[in-house]
């Protein structure tokens, strides 16, 4: 493979100094972009860009020409592994995910089959392998999936839901089986994302994204838990290279210190927690990524530059950050006022 021009992004992930702070925005390959939206209206769906290897790498490199961003993100969904186990899902315009085949029993659940990613997701894997030949190190490719509790609380809904009632009457009636459905998604997702690795993914990302729903307790037992048995089973060096881990639990700032103790090279913070105190929970054992409002990103240039001095100056001196927002960036976000916040975060970090 070509070498790495810019590893920024991998000198943060392992805490070591580098010359700015390294920007990419979870969600940069997508529908704020109108090239994006021009190639989903040609492909006629976003099943068919992420399932269209020329398509994907396409969409993956978009946001790359526009901005200086120091990583690069592979344009897929976190609901792949549920799909190639024969869910079905579907994507419906302005509702989001569902699956035709929800797991509605305790049968359904045991006889969930095992998947070879590489056989099963060969689209994923062509993917990766085409993008990391266009970015001709130009930056790392970042390889991603769901997290074992964030895919079965779709698996179990059929959908999204603001209460994920019968997800979590599982783990409170059945915790059995709610384990034995997560230990199958776990084995699944270290496969994946192994597979990921192999094919050129030189950082992965663990989204929980529904790990805030759970209480305390159940969050260790049932999410976090499994997220570490992941990352223990992680091809954890390639090319030469360590292949850092990220771990994403959206709600679950609280938790940090846990998360800092399962192995990842890096936990995401999202807005609810300024990354002084993250960083005081961590105990700079691991890096952090994050954390501005995405909201920020519908004002004005000079606010979003207020704010990314502010996200800089609350993680402080020293290295182990890097720049994101705390969850996605959103489909009505002006392209230049990405843009402008990516200046801003070289400009604020240098020197």
């Amino acid at each position: 493979m070509t070498a790495l021009k810019n590893d920024t992004f991998l000198r943060a992930l392992g805490r070591k100094q580098t010359d700015h702070t390294p920007v990419w925005i979870m969600r940069q390959a997508g529908r704020y972009l109108p090239e994006y939206r021009e190639l989903r209206a040609e492909a006629g769906s976003f099943m068919a860009l992420c399932t269209n290897p020329e398509l994907a790498c396409e969409v993956t490199l978009q946001p790359l020409r526009r901005f200086e961003l120091d990583a690069a993100i592979l344009f897929s969904d976190i609901l792949t592994i549920p799909d190639a186990m024969g869910l079905g899902l579907n994507f419906t315009t302005g509702q989001g995910p569902s699956f035709e085949r929800p797991l509605r029993s305790a049968k359904e659940i045991e006889n969930l089959p095992r998947i070879d990613p590489e056989d099963d997701l060969p689209y994923v894997m062509a993917a990766v392998k085409k993008i990391r030949l266009a970015l001709d190190g130009k930056v790392p490719l970042i390889g991603f999936s769901g997290s074992p509790w964030t895919l079965a609380t779709y698996m179990i809904e059929g959908s999204s839901s603001k209460t994920w009632a019968r997800a979590k009457a599982l783990i409170f009636e059945e915790p059995a089986l709610a384990h034995k459905l997560l230990g199958h998604l776990a084995d699944a997702v270290t496969d994946y994302l192994n597979a990921q690795i192999r094919a050129g993914a030189q950082v992965v990302q663990i989204f929980d994204t529904w790990g805030g729903a759970l209480p305390w307790a159940e969050y260790r037992e049932f999410s976090l838990a499994y997220m570490q048995r992941i990352v223990d089973g992680l091809i954890r060096e390639n090319e030469g290279r360590r292949v850092p881990v990220i771990l994403f639990s959206k709600g679950c700032a609280h938790q940090l210190s846990a998360i800092a103790d399962s192995g990842c090279d890096a936990a995401g913070v999202d807005w609810t927690m300024r990354l002084t105190e993250a960083r005081a929970l961590c105990a700079d054992r691991i890096a952090l990524q994050g954390n501005m409002d995405p909201a920020i990103l519908l004002t004005n240039p000079e606010t979003i530059r207020r704010y990314v001095k502010q996200t800089l100056d609350d993680y402080g001196s020293g290295p182990g950050h890097i720049f994101n927002l705390g969850h996605g960036i959103t489909p009505d976000v002006p392209p230049e006022n990405l843009g402008c916040l990516v200046d801003a975060v070289h400009e604020f970090s240098k020197g």
